[in-house]
């Protein structure tokens, strides 16, 4: 069995002069570059998923757009895989859970963006289909939302929902630890 490392949607959008910019978009990127770095020593499996809006109006992630490109610090290498979506689940209407069994991939490492959005619904999915997961938190960044005229910090947002996730979908860790507990 094997561990495979998914990099969800850290698309240009998402950074400073993107149209949904994330708030520690960058650091998080940095982090991720990171987590990435050590399976492409190991020559583990990775995938880089990439959302492409289809729906009407749609504000981001719109096809041949700057946007929609994913990031230069987390950018593929040749051969590596790029599935893309256009759902919040990494799973849905894509080739992802057949690749990753045909692999044989049992554990999955999960970094991207939106926590609260396409982070969440594909580790919770993932956790569905048998996987166990584990978020590298400090990979993965969120927005400011509202509900009810309410503002919830973003920082409160991304850590609301890794709480939820870490409560029994996923094991959540940082970059050092995840890369400590391989040396």
């Amino acid at each position: 069995m094997a561990t495979a490392l998914l990099l969800i949607d850290i698309q240009n959008d998402y950074f400073p002069g993107g149209k949904m910019e994330l708030e520690g978009s960058l650091a998080a990127s940095l982090q991720a570059g990171e987590v990435l770095a050590f399976f492409r020593q190991k020559s583990w499996p990775l995938v880089h998923i990439q959302h492409l809006a289809n729906r009407p109006g749609a504000p981001f992630f719109l096809p041949d757009t700057q946007g929609v490109n994913i990031q230069p610090n987390v950018a593929p290498q040749a051969g590596e895989v790029i599935l893309q979506k256009h759902f919040p689940n990494s799973f849905r209407d894509t080739s992802l859970l057949q690749h990753l069994r045909e692999k044989q991939v049992n554990e999955l490492v999960v970094a991207g963006m939106m926590t609260h959005m396409c982070v969440d619904a594909t580790v919770r999915a993932a956790f569905d289909y048998g996987f166990q997961v584990t978020v590298v938190h400090d990979a993965c960044a969120t927005r400011t939302l509202t509900f009810e005229d309410q503002s919830i910090p973003a920082q409160q947002v991304h850590l609301a929902f890794l709480a939820a996730l870490s409560f029994l979908y996923a094991q959540v860790v940082s970059t050092a630890e995840f890369l400590r507990s391989f040396s």
